[in-house]
Formats: C-alpha cells, sequence, structure tokens
C-alpha cells in the first residue's frame, strides 16, 4: 500500500513540477494580452466652468457663441470580436484586435451636445500601440459616412503596454492626428495601485482647419480680419496601471482659440476635463482584478505549484524508499526457520516425569541378608569404630557373615 501511495505521490510531484514551470513561459503571456472579448467600457470625465464653442444651425441661420458652463465628455469603447476574426489582414491576426470608440461631449445643465466623434482602428494586443491597419477611420462631423483610411494611427491608443516602462512613450492626439511623447514623471498611489505617471505637453499648435470654417469664426468673432488659424494647446497626464498598461486617472487641460490676422484672439474652448471619482474607482477595481490574474498565474501560481510538487516529490521518494529499507531490516532480523530437533530418549521436561518404559520391569535390587542396603556406603577404614557395643568394631569381610 504505502509502495503505491509514493508511486502516486512521486508522480503527482513531476506534474506539478512541469505545470509550475508551464505557467509563466505559456500560460502567463497569453493573459498579458488584450482579450478578444473585452467587455466594453464606458469613461466620463467633466470639465467644471469650462468655456467652449456652442454652433447652432436653424433653418438658414447660423448661431455661433462661446458660453460658460459643466461639460461631461462620455467615452465609450467597445471591442469587435467578430471584425477582429473576419476583418484583419493575415499579418495581423492573433497580434491585434479591433475596437470602436465613441466620444460625446454635453453640457451638463442642459444635456445638449456640444461636440462628439467616432473611431475605427487596430491595436496591438501587447503594447496597445497602433496596428497599420488600412481601414481605421475617423468621425469627428457626424457625418452617416466617413472615407476609409482617412487618419493613420500611430502611438498609443487608449492605454499603455502591458508591463508599462518608466519611460517616454508616443500618445496619439487625436486633434493633431499625430502621436507626440508622453514623458514619464514618476509615480503617485491612486485607490490603492501604484500607477505610472505620464504627461504630455502640446503646445500652440495650429490645427488643420478647413477654410470655410475659418472664415465662418472670423466673419464673426474678427469682422475686419481676412483670415486667421486656430491655435491648439494641452497638458495631458495620464496615470497609468504599470502591470496591465490600463487608464486609471486622466486628465487634460484643454485650450483652443481663433487668431485672426487682424484683431483680438478669441477663445473657443478652455476647459479642464478630469476622470470623475467613479470613473477613478472602477478602473482601479478593474487593474487590481487584473493584476491579481496576471499575477496568479505568472508568479504566486509557479510558486505554489513548485512548492507542492517538491513536497509531493519528496514524500514519494520517502516511502517508496522507507517501505524498500523496512523490509530488508525485517528480513535480516528474523531468524531462519529450525528443523525440529530428533528427540533424545534421555531428555525430559523439567515439569514432567521421566518416560518409562513400559517394556521393562523394574527388578527389585538383590537384599543381603540381615537388611537392606544403604544408599551411601561410607569409605572403608580399618580403624572404624563405634560407640555401640553391640557393634562390631571391624566389618566384616565381604562374604562373610557375622556370626551372634
Amino acid at each position: 500500500m504505502k509502495l503505491r501511495v509514493g508511486a502516486a505521490l512521486f508522480g503527482l510531484g513531476v506534474l506539478l513540477l512541469v505545470f509550475a514551470a508551464g505557467l509563466p513561459f505559456y500560460v502567463a503571456p497569453a493573459v498579458s494580452k488584450l482579450p478578444y472579448d473585452l467587455e466594453p467600457t464606458t469613461s466620463i470625465a467633466e470639465a467644471k466652468d469650462a468655456k467652449f464653442l456652442k454652433i447652432t444651425a436653424s433653418g438658414s441661420s447660423v448661431s455661433i457663441e462661446v458660453p460658460q458652463g459643466n461639460l461631461r465628455s462620455s467615452v465609450e469603447v467597445i471591442p469587435q470580436p467578430d471584425d477582429t476574426k473576419n476583418r484583419l489582414p493575415k499579418e495581423l491576426k492573433g497580434d491585434a484586435v479591433i475596437w470602436d470608440v465613441f466620444q460625446t461631449v454635453k453640457r451638463v445643465d442642459t444635456e445638449e451636445v456640444v461636440s462628439q466623434y467616432s473611431t475605427e482602428f487596430a491595436l496591438y494586443r501587447i503594447s496597445g500601440a497602433a496596428a497599420p491597419w488600412k481601414d481605421q477611420w475617423l468621425n469627428e462631423s457626424g457625418a452617416n459616412e466617413t472615407p476609409v483610411g482617412n487618419v493613420s494611427y500611430s502611438g498609443q491608443l487608449y492605454k499603455f503596454p502591458f508591463g508599462t516602462g518608466k519611460r517616454d512613450y508616443q500618445v496619439f492626439d487625436r486633434d493633431l492626428k499625430r502621436a507626440l511623447p508622453a514623458k514619464f514623471t514618476g509615480t503617485e498611489k491612486i485607490k490603492g495601485i501604484e500607477t505610472y505617471r505620464f504627461e504630455q505637453r502640446i503646445e500652440n499648435e495650429v490645427l488643420a482647419t478647413p477654410e470655410a470654417s475659418i472664415q465662418t469664426l472670423v466673419g464673426k468673432f474678427a469682422p475686419g480680419a481676412t483670415s486667421g488659424q486656430i491655435v491648439y494647446s494641452n497638458t495631458r497626464t495620464v496615470w497609468v496601471d504599470p502591470v496591465t498598461g490600463s487608464y486609471i486617472n486622466v486628465r487634460e487641460q484643454q485650450h483652443k482659440e481663433l487668431r485672426p490676422n487682424t484683431g483680438t484672439p478669441t477663445v473657443l474652448l478652455d476647459a479642464d476635463f478630469n476622470y470623475t471619482d467613479e470613473t477613478v474607482t472602477r478602473s482601479a477595481d478593474t487593474a487590481k482584478d487584473n493584476r491579481f490574474k496576471i499575477g496568479l498565474i505568472s508568479l504566486w501560481g509557479p510558486i505554489a505549484a513548485g512548492v507542492l510538487g517538491l513536497l509531493a516529490l519528496i514524500a514519494g521518494v520517502w516511502l517508496v524508499t522507507r517501505r524498500n529499507d523496512g523490509g530488508a531490516a525485517r528480513h535480516r532480523a528474523e531468524p531462519a526457520p529450525v528443523a525440529p530437533a530428533a528427540a533424545d530418549s534421555t531428555a525430559t521436561r523439567v515439569d514432567q516425569e521421566p518416560v518409562r518404559d513400559t517394556d521393562t520391569v523394574e527388578q527389585p535390587r538383590p537384599q543381603p541378608v540381615g537388611g537392606p542396603l544403604t544408599d551411601e556406603i561410607p569409605p572403608a577404614s580399618t580403624n572404624w569404630k563405634s560407640d555401640d557395643p553391640t557393634v562390631p568394631t571391624q566389618r566384616p569381610a565381604p562374604g562373610e557373615v557375622e556370626q551372634r
């Protein structure tokens, strides 16, 4: 029984050690990737007392103004597993996923839509960077149809790599339609997670704007000007979970203004967007769950399996060797069986009377004349004497009868 148990433990130990070695090399890399069936997520940011451009068309008239109020930006990320399977080219299959993203900015008090956009792109599953996919597109005008391939994404898109490092990354900016460096500026703990903080500074960049839109704005805010530019600045700060690369918190300090060739510049947007506390909490909780899964498979799982495997291996070897040694020891300790000895005809047991031969009749001893023989005979002596006067002073010779 012990031999069978020892062999089973030995086999289990080997299996656990193989499992421990395989987890970090084969299973963990599969977990540290964007899944195909990722659940849709929604992130909400708010800007207090923001200035923003509002254009309202009513019939043939157009109203343009820059009011002030609270804004709410909602960004919804919707993975597309079917498109990922069917539409990606062969060189991207298995390495990239397709996402659709929708953003809507509304005025909080009136729920009026201030701006919105939609986009579709491919990004690499491990790095989170844009993949070179010819069918990507970006729609900022709200039109029903958007030309495919009208944008060329690059850099990080909505997340950082799994295993983010303490270095600078290129992050795509939708207004400029190109990637710019986001510098690593330090670490900061948010909701129990040690995050990496990255900052991207965009200063006084001229936006590519259709001439018709420029003329409309100049006619409203700088009637004496004949042309102008929209200048864009933004300080984007992103707090990233370094294990999963997901955003924990985001802040964007955006500023846009019209600078006519003649006249005073006009602020078109001045807003400080920050993730809401609910969004930060939800992002942190999701990151903690994913970090636990990755750590369980890549670190704690292999350690536990390795320790249990070693214990099972040692116990199995001990049981097997102990079984063999114990049998050998008992074999050496047990005396060899001894054949029964021949019965001794003269031997008798202590507690048993001597066995008499029933075929032999005991003959009485011959009695000498005059009385029985004594059991003991004193040694012969020529001067043997007795105090009894009736006893002769000399023992008669053998065969001689005493005369009375």
